[in-house]
C-alpha cells in the first residue's frame, strides 16, 4: 500500500451513533479491494507494527517468529512464511509457473524458479470510475443507486443524518483491516 490517500463521504446516524454507509469514488474502492490481494502474513505484520493485533493470529505469527532455527527443517526459512516472496524461472520469460520457494524447479525447463517477482497493481485499478460506489458499514461495496440508498436508510429519520468527509491513508487502512476481522460495523468502529 502506498502513502497516498483517498477519501469518502460517510452518511452518519447521529442519534444511533453509527455509519449508515459511505459514498466513494473509484480510487477509494480500488484502495479497499487492494487489501484483498495482500498475503495474510503481510496483514499480520502491518497490524503488529501498528499495535493493532487481536485474536490468535498474532500468537501464531509470534510463535513462528520466535521459534529457534534448530526446529526448522534444513534448507527452509521462516521468512518464507513471515515475509512471503514469490519467484519465477529466469530461463522461461513467459513462464506460467511461480513458487514461494527459490529452490523449486521449473517444470518447463528444469532450471530454478529463483527470480523474485514483484506484484504490480494494474495502473487503471479494478473498478470503473464513471459511477459513485456505496460502501456499507460491513464493507459491502456496490454502485450507488436510489434503491440501494433507500434500502440502507429504511425508515431512518433523516433529521438525525449528517455527512462527513474522511480520508483514508496507511493508518486508516490498518484500522480498517483490523476492524474487518473483528466486526460487522467496520466504518462505525474506525470513523465514529
Amino acid at each position: 500500500m502506498s502513502s497516498s490517500q483517498v477519501s469518502m463521504k460517510l452518511l452518519i446516524d447521529t442519534k444511533g451513533k453509527r455509519v449508515l454507509f459511505a459514498e466513494a469514488g473509484k480510487d477509494c474502492v480500488d484502495f479497499l479491494f487492494h487489501i484483498l490481494s495482500l498475503p495474510l502474513a503481510t496483514i499480520i505484520r502491518l497490524l503488529k507494527a501498528q499495535d493493532q493485533m487481536a485474536g490468535s493470529l498474532p500468537n501464531l505469527y509470534q510463535s513462528l517468529e520466535s521459534l529457534n532455527d534448530a526446529y526448522i527443517l534444513p534448507h527452509q526459512k521462516k521468512d518464507t512464511y513471515l515475509k512471503p516472496e514469490f519467484y519465477r524461472c529466469r530461463n522461461c520469460v513467459n513462464s506460467k509457473y511461480i513458487s514461494d520457494d527459490p529452490r523449486a524447479t521449473c517444470p518447463s525447463c528444469n532450471h530454478l524458479i529463483s527470480t523474485t517477482v514483484t506484484y504490480v497493481a494494474p495502473p487503471a485499478g479494478l473498478v470503473e470510475g464513471v459511477v459513485t460506489y456505496m460502501i456499507t458499514d460491513d464493507l459491502m461495496i456496490m454502485p450507488t443507486s436510489t434503491s440501494s440508498c433507500f434500502a440502507v436508510l429504511g425508515s431512518q429519520d433523516l433529521r438525525d443524518v449528517e455527512d462527513k468527509d474522511v480520508t483514508l491513508g496507511f493508518d486508516e487502512a490498518v484500522k480498517l483491516i483490523k476492524a474487518s476481522m473483528q466486526s460487522k460495523k467496520v466504518l462505525t468502529d474506525v470513523f465514529f
